[in-house]
């Protein structure tokens, strides 16, 4: 039978459930997206409830999916019988059962390599704004202070980068850049790549003993959820920095924030939490040998305006039966 708006009198129901905070809608994508099928966009926070995400996607046929905080599980996908389409803003999918999107026929595309540039430029201000203790010296500053305490230079320094997808190597190109030798591990095991990058692939020990600074570039799957705990962390440099703009479930928690206390590592500069926003007496927040930001790394005009387009463009592939960027297809 042929999906429902292949047919002359019916067009797609495309639903934004989580548009919040809001970035999709009265956009050029909206615009392009209103001309492929009905537009129902959500821009008020609910969608990381799964009865009220079932509510807002229950009729749709495509999804767009713009936050991580809205997680499309086994019940969604048996609740949403019409949808047949998820389109996310962005690479991870780790908000996505992918399993039970095969088995219950529905396409997941993302937009990879479309924030590369600007979340590799994002990891490379958080290793400066460490090591060159920006923040802290800003605040002295501000009370009347003139610090004068000893900074460090990434010149000369070692880079251990996991994780050689887009953004990955960007960050690789813009560590060799500033003049430090650059680790790296590949999770395909692909030397070659490493090699062609200008890197030089080592083991996941090694690139932690060794560093100087660490930078997680990984998607976040079962098997790299927790990368960094206690085990890692004892390995690292007490000087060392640690840079993660991918994912918070990457880290352990609380082997992060006893090791940042204990002074086992130097300091952190993280885009990523496992609770998103953080929770007003996050213990993180106390530590000055931290850096924080909102999940703002690939926050700029061009990577939300190109992004959401890519986005709409996979949707406007799909329905003509020719689809893109393609992370799973229905299983058969």
């Amino acid at each position: 039978m042929a999906p429902p708006w292949e047919a002359r009198a019916a067009r797609p129901l495309i639903v934004v459930p989580d548009d919040f905070p809001s970035v999709f809608e009265g956009t050029p994508a909206h615009e392009r997206c209103r001309q492929l099928g009905e537009v129902r966009v959500f821009t008020a926070r609910g969608a990381d409830e799964e009865a009220e995400l079932i509510r807002r996607a229950d009729r749709a046929h495509v999804v767009i999916n713009i936050r991580a905080h809205a997680r499309f599980t086994e019940g969604v996908f048996a609740a949403c019988k019409n949808l047949k389409m998820i389109s996310i803003w962005g690479t991870g999918t780790d908000n996505v059962d992918l399993n039970a999107a095969g088995r219950h026929g529905v396409t997941v595309c993302n937009t990879p390599g479309v924030n590369a540039r600007a979340v590799a430029e994002h990891a490379l201000a958080l290793m400066l704004a460490l090591a060159r203790r920006i923040p802290q010296i800003d605040h002295e500053m501000r009370e009347g202070r003139w610090p004068r305490e000893l900074l460090t230079q990434l010149l000369g320094r070692t880079l251990g980068v996991f994780g050689t997808g887009t953004i990955g190597a960007r960050v690789v190109e813009l560590g060799r850049a500033v003049g430090m030798t650059v680790l790296a591990w590949s999770l395909r095991g692909d030397a070659g790549r490493v090699a062609a990058l200008g890197a030089r692939a080592a083991a996941k020990e090694e690139i932690l003993r060794e560093a100087d600074v660490v930078s997680l570039h990984l998607r976040l799957t079962p098997e790299t959820r927790g990368f960094i705990g206690r085990k890692e962390l004892s390995v690292m440099k007490r000087t060392a920095l640690l840079i993660n703009t991918a994912r918070g479930a990457l880290i352990e928690r609380d082997a992060l924030v006893d090791a940042l206390v204990q002074g086992k590592i130097g300091g952190a500069g993280l885009d990523v939490f496992h609770d998103e926003p953080l929770k007003p007496g996050d213990a993180i927040l106390k530590l000055e040998n931290v850096v924080l930001s909102p999940h703002s790394a690939g926050q700029t005009p061009e990577v939300i305006r190109d992004g959401l387009l890519r986005a709409v463009e996979n949707v406007e592939n799909f329905l003509s039966g020719q689809p893109t960027d393609v992370v799973v297809a229905p299983a058969k």
